[in-house]
């Protein structure tokens, strides 16, 4: 096993995967006490070369690493990306490209819902992966040899299940599926955790401007503050505390002593200025300052049974082609198909309205039913 921890080594190794026309990347990382993800350890292998880098090493520069990731001429494949992804953009604002992501694949392929890493070698190569150091302190040097195996293996099996997938989207004609599911994967706003942008991962029934305003002010507030301290959020505000200022509009320190979720002595440190001016912020918000937002979707009366069909359907076409259901639509979508008259969701756009959405529009029509046939169920053409 080697561990890259020179930079003529590095260089080296980049070298050599530059020549490979795909390789597989994992990391380790630790984030439950940060706001950024560290990086531990980066784990890459080629068909014919596997190696790690010690991104904690002395005066280590993963310039070349993120070149790497950057060469278009590369195939980048990875499992459950996304947050690795979020690591190299915000280190070097690198997006790896072309990319592959086998567990978006193996949905695609009918391996079901969000399949892990383990069920996915064991179902594609009949490996087996020892868990026993997943949860250790990458961070500590030096690294155990348990754990620079359990490591390697999450990339020299991955080249096995990229190869049957491959393979796999070959025979089925699924590959442009593939590539507009992971389209979203290189969108630089995911990761980009823009302050003014923290108001959106908190759900919020209120919708009076001022409500909003305080809520969009004190969320881009906290996110800041956890951004520079490097530290998670929560250690700032919980969430709930920012939805009770968001309602109750605080506008000095007594009134935060009574907001249950705000901790106690909050009032007394030197953040309790800083908060009660973006409250004040929030307060002055009028309805024309708010970003846009989408009006809330509202159900039709007596949609219930049509809703269930659609659930019918859904499990119907998913076992009859092999995808997994939360792939195609969710709960969301199948309520808009039967309340909405043109429904904009994604079940009746591009591949989904191949295989589900034609049927689904059909079977709200009164054109197509469901029947038994055995233990399966059948669609049904009407008249």
């Amino acid at each position: 096993m080697e561990l890259i921890t020179t930079n003529e080594a590095l260089s080296e190794l980049c070298a050599e995967l530059a020549k490979q026309r795909y390789i597989t990347v994992d990391t380790e990382f630790l984030r439950e006490k940060t706001f950024w993800p560290q990086v531990c350890l980066i784990q890459t292998a080629g068909q014919e070369i596997e190696a790690m880098i010690d991104p904690l090493a002395e005066g280590i520069d993963l310039a070349p690493f993120y070149r790497l990731l950057a060469n278009e001429n590369v195939l980048k494949v990875m499992h459950g990306c996304r947050q690795d992804i979020e690591i190299f953009f915000h280190q070097a604002q690198i997006i790896p490209k072309p990319l592959f992501d086998t567990q978006i694949a193996a949905m695609v392929c009918g391996f079901g819902d969000a399949v892990g890493y383990e069920t996915l070698i064991r179902k594609t190569t009949g490996g087996k992966i020892d868990k026993a150091s997943r949860f250790t302190d990458w961070s500590q040097r030096p690294l155990s040899d348990n754990q620079l195996t359990y490591a390697l293996a999450d990339v020299t099996h991955l080249r096995g299940a990229f190869e049957f997938l491959e393979n796999e989207l070959v025979e089925n004609g699924r590959g442009a599926w593939l590539d507009e599911e992971t389209a979203f994967l290189s969108d630089p706003e995911i990761y980009a955790q823009r302050p003014d942008n923290a108001w959106k991962r908190l759900r919020m029934q209120d919708r009076r401007p001022h409500v909003i305003g305080v809520l969009i002010e004190v969320a881009a507030w906290r996110e800041t503050e956890a951004q520079s301290r490097n530290v998670p959020r929560n250690r700032i505000l919980k969430d709930d505390a920012l939805r009770e200022l968001a309602l109750q509009g605080p506008k000095d320190k007594r009134a935060l002593t009574r907001l249950r979720a705000v901790p106690k002595g909050f009032e007394g440190s030197r953040y309790a200025d800083p908060l009660l001016e973006a409250v004040a912020r929030g307060l002055k918000m009028e309805k024309d300052d708010l970003p846009d937002m989408p009006a809330p979707a509202v159900n039709r009366p007596g949609i219930g049974p049509l809703v269930d069909l659609l659930k019918v359907l859904l499990k119907q076409r998913s076992e009859e082609t092999g995808v997994a259901p939360k792939l195609i639509a969710n709960v969301n979508d199948l309520e808009r198909i039967a309340s909405d008259d043109t429904p904009d969701v994604a079940a009746l756009k591009g591949w989904r309205y191949e295989i589900f959405g034609q049927y689904a529009e059909a079977l709200k029509a009164g054109k197509l039913a469901l029947a038994s046939q055995g233990d399966a169920v059948i669609l049904v053409e009407r008249d």
